[in-house]
């Protein structure tokens, strides 16, 4: 298949997602539409639109190209991603944040918040963080589509930048929510099905199922020095217990973004999209099988790429992306690298629709995020013109693209899992706490949400900036002030911040509602609410 036949196929892609994003767009008249997609989405739609904001280019290229470096054991993400963004978000979660919405008719997650503890500052401060830590994810997204338009279209990596931004930013800023959900549905099919080909086409290439991984097991004699020192076992084993390698992947990769997706708010908003709990129930199969195939296919996809490398090349898979830009590799090229050289031209084009697809769904839901939150959140009185609302949403859009090209351009390689993990990391610490607190716990004080919210996100950053060493080596600045890469020494400087942040977090708000006195909550018990 030539080139000609790509964008021929591309336009009709495209064609298709300029429609639902009209059909979204002729369908948002008030701010309800444009925050939540008015209320009444089909739990198909839901479970794909909450599965596509989820996994992205991410999940693809990052965490897989995260995999072809520390093997099958970022198969545990997907056990996390199953059992807890789903599971235990749809049915402990999904169904009481929906009845806490409507009982606040709240559109946003800091609406959510904000109204439930009747605090304007709790509203402010997370619609604030959010809008400017969620472009740091959103480039991480972005840059996961871009490098592999890259590498199999042969373009410059900033072309490819710009070319994935605009598409994503005109989707977004015409269709509002609904246009989002439409053609997340259309995208999530699509990516469903081209997974599914690329994990049969690959074990075919290598030779089946067991002969696969019999030869990623018999590899393990080629772990890097450097890794194998650290604790890498193979990529067929699970690293040393308790070793450096066991720590980034445990609790930085697998549980930092397996519990910090319960806090994410551009997902949480997925659950005031829909009329009904009921209709929460019947979206966890979409949502599950869904993500099983992105997120399992790709990790399993990633870590037998260093068979097909060593086969062709001699070399593991962070070795056969090595270039005079990244002379130690760069993980973010692995997935890329394989698809565009083991597989197909065809399959190589469709793969590329399919990462274009999959960057679509979530810059969308991040990019909406991002301008409610500046032009609803902290202007709460727009959402008293319908039309001001919808006006301002998409000026937001507009902001969150300009911060996220900002952003990407300053990021090194090898980036997406880590940029992924500090903003699910982040949101997990600062906000989970005071989440379940407010679904579950009576009791729960304003004073006590506030704090633990600060204490978390507080901690989380100090952590980030000047202890743990891989993100104080990006940002600098602990290098800037104390002319060191961090302020700490091992075990804390590659255990991850959530590990600290988020029991200082849960600490705080619990003994600060034991000493504060507060009105008790009601939430509607007809609702599934506090009794």
């Amino acid at each position: 298949m030539g080139r000609s036949i790509f964008f021929i196929i591309l336009a009709v892609y495209l064609g298709i997602i300029a429609f639902l994003s009209y059909l979204g767009y002729k369908h948002t008249k008030s701010s309800k539409d444009y925050m939540v997609a008015g209320g009444n989405v089909h739990p198909y739609l839901m479970g794909l639109a909450y599965g596509a904001s989820f996994i992205s280019t991410s999940a693809i290229v990052g965490f897989g190209g995260a995999a072809g470096v520390y093997g099958m054991s970022l198969l545990w993400l997907t056990v996390c991603n199953i059992l807890i963004g789903v599971f235990i978000a749809f049915v402990f979660f999904g169904k009481k944040t929906r009845a806490l919405g409507q009982q606040l008719n709240a559109f946003t997650f800091p609406e959510l918040l904000g109204k439930r503890y009747n605090s304007v500052f709790i509203r402010r401060f997370s619609a604030s963080l959010f809008s400017f830590v969620m472009p740091l994810y959103a480039a991480a997204v972005l840059i996961g589509g871009a490098r592999f338009l890259q590498e199999s279209m042969q373009l410059d990596f900033t072309t490819s930048v710009w070319i994935f931004s605009i598409v994503v930013m005109l989707n977004v800023y015409f269709g509002a929510l609904r246009g989002i959900v439409y053609t997340d549905a259309f995208r999530g099919t699509l990516d469903f099905v081209i997974m599914a080909i690329i994990l049969v086409s690959t074990y075919v290439k290598l030779g089946g199922v067991s002969g696969a991984h019999a030869k990623l097991d018999a590899m393990k004699g080629m772990v890097p020095a450097a890794l194998a020192a650290q604790g890498h076992m193979g990529w067929a084993s699970m690293p040393l217990f308790g070793s450096q390698t066991w720590w980034f992947v445990f609790s930085t990769l697998v549980l930092g973004v397996g519990i910090g997706v319960l806090a994410q708010p551009q997902l949480i908003v997925r659950f005031l999209m829909v009329k009904s709990s009921k209709e929460i129930n019947r979206a966890v199969m979409f949502g599950s099988t869904f993500i099983l195939f992105m997120t399992g296919v790709a990790f399993t996809v990633g870590a037998l790429s260093n068979v097909f490398f060593k086969d062709t090349m001699g070399k593991i898979s962070i070795a056969a992306t090595a270039s005079a830009a990244f002379p130690n590799g760069n993980s973010d090229n692995i997935i890329p690298l394989f698809i565009s050289q083991a597989m197909p031209s065809w399959l190589t084009y469709l793969f590329l629709l399919g990462l274009l697809a999959a960057a679509m769904s979530a810059l969308s839901g991040q990019f909406h995020m991002i301008s409610t939150s500046i032009s609803y959140d902290l202007n709460p009185s727009s959402g008293k013109n319908e039309h001001k609302a919808v006006t301002l949403g998409r000026l937001g859009t507009i902001f969150g693209f300009v911060l996220t090209m900002i952003v990407i351009f300053q990021l090194p390689g090898s980036i997406i899992p880590i940029a992924t993990a500090i903003f699910f990391g982040l949101c997990a610490a600062g906000f989970l706490p005071m989440y379940i607190a407010a679904l579950y716990w009576k009791r729960v004080s304003t004073p006590a949400a506030i704090s633990s919210m600060l204490a978390g996100a507080g901690t989380y950053i100090y952590m980030v900036l000047f202890v743990h060493a891989k993100e104080a080596g990006i940002f600098g600045l602990c290098k800037l002030l104390f002319n060191k890469t961090t302020l700490s020494s091992a075990p804390w400087t590659y255990i991850d911040p959530m590990v600290v942040a988020l029991p200082v977090s849960i600490t705080v708000i619990v003994v600060v509602s034991l000493l504060s006195k507060t009105e008790p909550f009601v939430f509607n018990a007809a609702k599934g609410a506090f009794k």
